[in-house]
């Protein structure tokens, strides 16, 4: 099984690329079953949660042909609509493919998802929402199986608790649907307004009309069309922060500052330096690193994937720091490995507060999720001597080339076996 070797006390200076956004690249890849024509999407990421996803709708009869960040997508022999557990096991974004083969077919049968253990991901959102469309469904045996007798038809629907996976799940539905959907409470997340914009160009008719409200009219069919994926959000994030934490000096390239303001804001004030340009953030890190409460909030709040990481630079503020985690209630997995590395960080309940003046010492770790297995690197690249971090295989769910870009910036990092 591969690890990662990192060797720390390293100043990070230079320049990386951000890769496309997984998280937007998943939603577009699962509404791209909508179309019997060839849908061209660019700057796909190479990570495995992606080629899960290809092997998903390769198994529904979709045809993918892909050449470096470019996927060509073929479905007009797609027939299948039954997703099987074995594909959907390791990834939670598999259930997004129930909007779109309901709104296909009426009729689909989708495992219920995995993903990282972090916490529960119920699904209940997502069907009580369908049911309003006109969907029937029972789970037997770990499988979703559900139906729509007359199709799916448009209505009014009020997110009870606002939900990135279900307000996708019901675009993606409602965009083939009878009529008009409103959709209230929505998550406004940027990869969702990417989600809308791929529909949209492919000849969809949904249009925000307030801040959490979409208005969806149904059509009948789609067109062949060509999509840039936006930006990873979270990898722009997490190179951040590591700018921060070594004291380097970064330019993040291919961003949207204007999208990642939250966790700019909040860097600025735990004392770096940061240059904000058209496509592009410099970052220097301050040997001096104050401390700050932060809570995980839906968009356009502290996100949750960034929880972990900047954990890690709390550890060196000057003083006491508290994260509130009010997403999902298992994500302080990392925090017994940090502790282990020399961190000072007591949880209780969705609340962890973070001694300063940490100095992290070298150790052997365990990835326990594809969050915290960034957050470890992050640490072992100040630790003064060598870290090894195991079961990276989550790390590889999200991140694509990370030694490599890490590599190019000073970092001493290497894959073994």
């Amino acid at each position: 099984m591969q690890k990662l070797e990192v060797f720390g006390a390293t100043k990070l200076k230079g320049q990386i690329k951000i890769s496309g956004s997984k998280n937007a690249s998943l939603p577009i890849l699962a509404a791209t079953l909508l179309s019997k024509k060839k849908i061209n999407l660019k700057n796909v990421p190479k990570v495995r949660d992606i080629e899960t996803m290809l092997t998903l709708l390769r198994s529904l009869g979709s045809k993918v042909n892909s050449k470096k960040n470019q996927l060509i997508i073929n479905n007009s022999k797609q027939k299948k609509n039954f997703a099987s557990y074995n594909l959907v096991k390791t990834m939670r974004a598999g259930i997004l493919v129930l909007g779109p083969l309901l709104a296909k077919y009426s009729s689909a049968k989708v495992s219920l998802p995995g993903g990282c253990a972090i916490g529960t991901r119920p699904i209940d959102i997502h069907l009580k929402a369908l049911s309003k469309l006109g969907v029937k469904y029972k789970i037997n045996q770990g499988y979703v199986i559900a139906n729509a007798p007359k199709g799916l038809k448009g209505n009014k629907i009020h997110f009870k608790k606002i939900s990135v996976g279900a307000t996708e799940n019901l675009i993606i539905a409602a965009s083939l649907a009878k009529g008009t959907t409103l959709l209230t409470n929505c998550a406004i997340e940027p990869e969702i307004k990417d989600l809308v914009d791929f529909l949209n160009n492919m000849g969809c008719k949904i249009r925000w009309i307030s801040k959490r409200t979409i208005k969806i009219i149904g059509v009948k069919e789609v067109k062949e069309i060509t999509h840039s994926v936006m930006f990873d959000r979270i990898e722009a994030g997490t190179y951040l922060v590591a700018a921060a934490i070594t004291q380097g000096n970064l330019i993040i390239q291919n961003i949207i500052p204007d999208i990642i303001k939250t966790e700019i804001k909040i860097l600025k004030k735990l004392g770096s330096k940061i240059i904000i340009k058209k496509n592009e953030v410099q970052i220097i890190g301050n040997k001096k690193i104050k401390n700050i409460k932060i809570k995980t909030a839906p968009y356009p709040g502290f996100p949750t994937d960034l929880q972990a990481q900047i954990m890690v630079l709390l550890c060196k503020s000057t003083k006491n720091s508290i994260i509130q985690e009010d997403i999902f209630e298992n994500r302080f997995m990392h925090v017994a490995e940090l502790n282990r590395m020399g961190a000072k960080i007591l949880t209780n309940g969705n609340k962890a507060i973070i001694k300063g003046n940490i100095n992290f010492a070298p150790a052997e770790l365990m990835a326990t999720d594809l969050r915290a297995s960034v957050s470890l690197i992050l640490a072992a690249l100040t630790a003064n001597g060598k870290s090894i971090i195991n079961r990276i295989y989550h790390l590889d769910r999200g991140y694509e080339n990370i030694e490599k870009k890490l590599k190019k910036v000073g970092a001493k990092i290497k894959r073994v076996s």
